[in-house]
């Protein structure tokens, strides 16, 4: 009965922990303006099952990729064990699948520990790439201090997982020959039958304390992870499945059109009489300079990053020594949103546009400004690297799309503000003016006039 009291004590403790974590990231990608997925439903089913579930990115190097893949099919198939776990758990049973599933639930039990066997020499390896070996995306700026330990945090977790797992199992299999009654056959399971050997000659009482010690070591790394989890970049675990889904669908190459800037080319070439561009009550801001300027799905992009590197490290202008790095674009929305979501939770006047104070109208994300935006983390050295090449957006093993926020905020720079690299507005002033990439003193159509 204790054991059933701090278990369900422990599950309503990670419970609410998990809830807050995960409604803070609703929250915070909720800033964004609103967006629409398009396209074919089976395109999505497609991404889903190959991007999402078949990790088919990821073969773009293949060793990684195994690894990864011992790593998630092992996460799958432990949740089977899981479910059971928290059935034991709140029905103070012991295995209580077992006298149900018979032979089938000591193979799968098996195939369990085979796999997390697997996921343990490649959390190993994962371990000694990060730390021991070299490797280039792992060395950038944006990875030191934080995203470098929250990822070592999580591969040692896997480790003390699976420790537990195997404790608990070989410790379980010389329990059931000596009481039976408590410990139901389960039959031998792979691997911690043979470890179990080891524990024979061990008295039943600190059998009973190895094998309780594995089943709290293993509950208590799950529900420490689910708490964990939205302050980790391991929230592509969930996220990844919808980010996928909503993917768009459209060419890579074609950028969206800003309606306010297409109604005022439409109304020059006189193709949209009955348009009165001038009439706007006030000058609409075009591209984006906050989080809340970007598309809910951006910022869900920025949530899901796995912090890989992949488009990092196949980015043209920062392996020719720019400033630019994807991944660090994705890191820095992902903050700032953190900080905006934070500060409008907070409710303080502060924090409100300062023609709105004192009005008693709500801090939201119409009404914030905090005197700061996007280009206080991504500098306008950045922006200006990216070459639009897709090699990012290619890269990304979750299909995020790290060049829209970019061209976004390029917009912003430079229709909102009238900034930018110096070598640039002579061709959009020139655009403006004469619709001619060119500064010529004729028409665009003059030669026209010379062939009629």
């Amino acid at each position: 009965m204790i054991g059933q009291i701090l278990f369900l004590l422990l599950l309503t403790a990670t419970a609410f922990i998990a809830w807050r974590g995960y409604a803070r990231i609703l929250r915070n990608v909720s800033l964004g303006e609103a967006w629409e997925a398009a396209g074919a439903t089976n395109k999505r089913w497609r991404n889903l099952i190959l991007v999402a579930f078949g990790q088919q990115k990821m073969f773009a190097n293949p060793l990684p990729a195994v690894l990864h893949g011992c790593i998630y099919v092992a996460f799958l198939l432990t949740q089977i064990e899981l479910i059971e776990i928290l059935a034991d758990g709140l029905s103070g049973k012991h295995r209580l699948f077992a006298p149900y599933l018979g032979s089938f639930y000591t193979f799968l039990i098996s195939l369990i520990e085979v796999l997390s066997l697997l996921a343990l020499v490649a959390t190993l390896i994962f371990l000694a790439r990060r730390n021991l070996l070299t490797i280039p995306r792992f060395r950038k700026p944006e990875m030191k201090g934080w995203p470098s330990l929250d990822a070592n945090l999580i591969l040692f977790g896997e480790i003390v997982l699976i420790l537990g797992i195997f404790t608990m199992n070989a410790a379980d299999s010389v329990l059931q020959q000596r009481w039976p009654d408590v410990y139901p056959e389960a039959g031998p399971f792979v691997l911690s039958s043979f470890f179990s050997g080891w524990m024979q000659g061990l008295d039943s009482p600190i059998l009973l304390i190895l094998e309780r010690t594995g089943w709290w070591l293993h509950i208590t790394v799950v529900f420490g992870f689910l708490a964990y989890l939205p302050h980790s970049k391991h929230l592509h675990i969930l996220l990844a499945f919808p980010n996928t889904w909503l993917a768009p669908q459209r060419p890579r190459g074609r950028m969206e059109n800003m309606p306010a800037i297409t109604q005022e080319v439409r109304s020059m070439l006189g193709l949209d009489a009955g348009a009165d561009a001038s009439g706007m009550s006030e000058v609409p801001e075009f591209g984006a300079g906050d989080v809340t300027a970007l598309s809910w799905k951006n910022l869900l992009d920025a949530y899901t990053c796995t912090e890989c590197g992949r488009c990092t490290s196949q980015c043209p202008a920062n392996l020719t020594g720019k400033k630019l790095s994807p991944r660090k674009i994705m890191m820095d929305i992902r903050d700032r949103a953190d900080e905006v979501g934070k500060k409008i939770a907070s409710g303080r006047e502060e924090y409100m546009k300062e023609a709105l104070r004192g009005s008693g109208a709500p801090l939201d994300r119409t009404s914030f400004e905090d005197g700061k935006s996007l280009f206080d983390y991504i500098s306008a050295e950045e922006l200006h690297a990216c070459t639009t090449c897709q090699a990012c957006v290619e890269a990304c093993p979750v299909l995020i799309n790290p060049l829209e926020p970019i061209l976004k905020m390029r917009r912003y720079e430079i229709l909102t503000l009238s900034s930018g690299p110096s070598d640039w507005l002579p061709l959009f002033n020139s655009l403006e003016n004469s619709q001619s990439a060119w500064q010529v003193t004729d028409a665009r159509d003059a030669w026209t006039q010379e062939v009629s």
